[in-house]
């Protein structure tokens, strides 16, 4: 068992909310990693900061999950707050009450919410009626939890985030975003490979580029892979996308993941994948099982990086409105 012990939040966000990536300076970006790593360890020393004490969070979920609940409810448990898991099917919000009603509402009774929805526009309108800070945990246009975790991955394993040429496969999608996003922001390079009919959203790649971000986007996978020191992918057909299925395998016959595409890759290249797999769609049985894959790690990761943005979103609150 873990000791709680009083700290004080050493990063605190100039964003109230953490609704994309370009949320983030890369300077904060830089002090996240940091302080997920300094969580991480002192999780396995047996400490944790209380910076969530005597505060409640909402885990408002349109969609299913494994992973983001597990690791949300978690880091509020070990920073000592109290994680209140909502299914938006049990709440109003599934008879059409509107979103400012909720988002108000919510104001009063608890200290942030995290939100696993379908439309960017909903954590967008919760976080512009409420007034506590609004996490995404994944919409269907940007997953920036999960980039953040994959980055302090990627620190671990090679020793910062900036230098490795970074890799894309298969669908541009939420993910997709996120690392068009973070590519921009910390000026990392960044190829993408998606089938013609499964680009990445036009204005989010346009955004970045007039940043200054090094983004190739193109249809091969293997020109993609070529030399990239950090290797990603997802699965074809997301939540919401099931009855595509047959239809995107079919169109994105050639991406896989496998042996043979790994290894035109850097020799140390690393595997990531955000999970669940679909073992011999987008990834080969082995190559997820493989030692370069890292994914059972990247998992564990989402853990620390969510205890630093609740720290640091959360932790400074003076509190809530009256």
């Amino acid at each position: 068992m873990s000791k709680l012990v009083e700290n004080i939040p050493s990063l605190e966000l100039q964003t109230k909310h953490l609704l994309t990536i370009r949320d983030l300076s890369a300077g904060e970006v830089f002090g996240l990693l940091e302080r997920a790593a300094d969580l991480k360890q002192g999780w396995k020393e047996g400490y944790a900061p209380l910076a969530l004490a005597n505060k409640s969070v909402a885990l408002i979920f349109e969609k299913p999950s494994t992973r983001t609940r597990v690791s949300f409810e978690l880091a509020v448990v070990q920073l000592g707050g109290h994680p209140l898991f909502m299914p938006s099917r049990d709440t109003q919000m599934a008879r059409s009450e509107p979103l400012a009603d909720t988002a108000r509402v919510m104001s009063r009774y608890v200290d942030a919410m995290v939100v696993r929805t379908f439309g960017q526009d909903t954590v967008e309108e919760l976080a512009d009626r409420g007034s506590i800070p609004v996490i995404n945990a994944l919409t269907d246009r940007y997953h920036p939890c999960q980039v953040l975790s994959d980055l302090l991955t990627v620190q671990e394993q090679l020793g910062g985030v900036t230098e490795p040429v970074y890799c894309w496969l298969g669908d541009g999608n939420n993910m997709a975003h996120s690392w068009i996003e973070a590519a921009a922001c910390l000026g990392f390079e960044l190829r993408l490979a998606c089938p013609d009919a499964f680009r990445p959203d036009e204005a989010i790649m346009a955004s970045a580029l007039e940043r200054g971000a090094k983004i190739t986007l193109g249809n091969d996978p293997a020109e993609a892979v070529r030399g990239a020191q950090v290797v990603s992918t997802d699965v074809w057909a997301s939540m919401g996308q099931e009855a595509e299925a047959k239809a995107r395998r079919a169109a994105f016959a050639g991406f896989t993941l496998d042996a043979e595409l790994l290894g035109l890759a850097a020799q140390e290249a690393m595997v990531l994948h955000c999970l669940p797999a679909h073992r011999g769609e987008e990834i080969s049985e082995e190559v997820l099982e493989g030692p370069q894959s890292v994914v059972w790690g990247q998992a564990e990761n989402r853990l620390h990086m969510q205890k630093a943005i609740l720290e640091a979103l959360v932790g400074h609150q003076a509190g809530k409105d009256e």
